[in-house]
């Protein structure tokens, strides 16, 4: 257990508990020991009154209209963009450090968005805005690994194809592929759930998330392009993106090429990449080993595999990734967030 009755451990709140990355965040402080002294959870007056496990003890679901933060040291919000706009400045100004999980606040100048094995270094004190974001779930895998190119070869282009599970719309999103493959499954005919997703989803690939923009790219793919210049500080960062929803339960997979300013060697890129922390290179040894969303392993590292060097351009290069978006690319890098505050006496 990592509950201690230490008065200098944070005390915490999670906002949108009973959601998919709620459940996620829980789970991590549990398996990573985060220290504190109390948990506190809130969601919508839906939610309020129900009673969940954290850390072996019993907490009630509080109704996140009138609640206090005032006695919260970090908030992690994961309910929703509408929901962070309302009530993270708030949280904020009751002085508790907000570490959010949504798409509110990650271009607002005052307040950094990290990745911390990329850019911790944003991290000296508690920023202008109370707000830490936390970047979109297929932004954070891509510059993990983008970060050493540009260190190493610098970075002319880089285009990439997403393919993005169910769970990126959460525990609904889910259940709405599960619901529409079923249906599909007794009755080809059957008129299948569109919900959550702007076509069903069941047997089917979706090249629209988010709504769609005046430029014809959509808000995920917008997403990706200043997320990725923000964190890694390069404002004129050439990324163009095409994301796409699958019929995947949970894990990102994504499709990269990148053209460096510079002649790329496999074997040195293989090596940089597979010396990153929690980075995993399924074709370091075995040349075309991939990983699947099935079958790629430890949920807590980035799986990378077809690594190859395009034998017509050598500055150009592919690479497959495969991330669990609900730990990486939400709640795990959210803790790790927390982690490296605690670490640096930022509160």
């Amino acid at each position: 257990m990592t509950f201690v009755s230490d008065s200098k451990a944070p005390s915490i709140a999670l906002v949108g508990a009973t959601g998919a990355v709620g459940h996620t965040l829980i789970e991590l402080i549990e398996t990573r020991r985060l220290r504190h002294n109390g948990v506190r959870l809130a969601a919508s007056a839906r939610s309020a009154g129900r009673q969940m496990e954290v850390d072996g003890r019993t907490c009630t679901v509080e109704d996140l209209e009138g609640f206090d933060f005032s006695d919260v040291d970090i908030a992690f919000f994961s309910a929703g963009t509408s929901v962070s706009e309302k009530w993270a400045r708030p949280a904020a100004a009751q002085g508790a450090l907000v570490i959010d999980n949504t798409n509110a606040f990650r271009m607002d100048p005052d307040t950094p968005l990290v990745v911390p094995q990329v850019n911790a270094d944003v991290l000296t004190g508690r920023p202008a805005s109370g707000i830490i974001a936390n970047p979109n779930c297929s932004t954070i895998p891509l510059v993990r690994l983008l970060g050493t190119v540009e260190q190493r070869w610098g970075i002319r282009q880089v285009v990439v194809s997403t393919y993005q599970a169910a769970s990126g719309q959460g525990q609904h999103g889910i259940e709405e592929l599960q619901e529409g493959s079923e249906l599909a499954l007794h009755d080809p005919d059957a008129e299948l759930p569109a919900e959550r997703f702007s076509k069903p989803l069941a047997f089917n690939v979706v090249p629209f998330i988010d709504r769609l923009l005046d430029s014809g790219f959509t808000m995920e793919e917008q997403k990706m392009l200043q997320e990725s210049r923000k964190i890694l500080g390069l404002p004129h960062l050439d990324v163009t993106t095409t994301c796409v929803r699958v019929p995947v339960v949970n894990s990102h997979s994504e499709a990269v090429w990148v053209e460096a300013a510079a002649p790329v060697d496999r074997t040195e890129l293989v090596d940089r990449l597979a010396a990153l922390p929690e980075v995993t290179v399924h074709d370091r040894d075995v040349p075309g080993r991939f990983p699947t969303p099935l079958t790629a392993g430890n949920p807590d590292h980035v799986h990378v595999g077809r690594v190859r060097v395009a034998p017509h351009n050598p500055r150009g290069f592919w690479l497959w990734l495969v991330a669990d978006n609900l730990r990486i690319g939400a709640a795990l890098n959210a803790v790790q967030i927390a982690e490296t505050v605690l670490d640096r006496g930022l509160l």
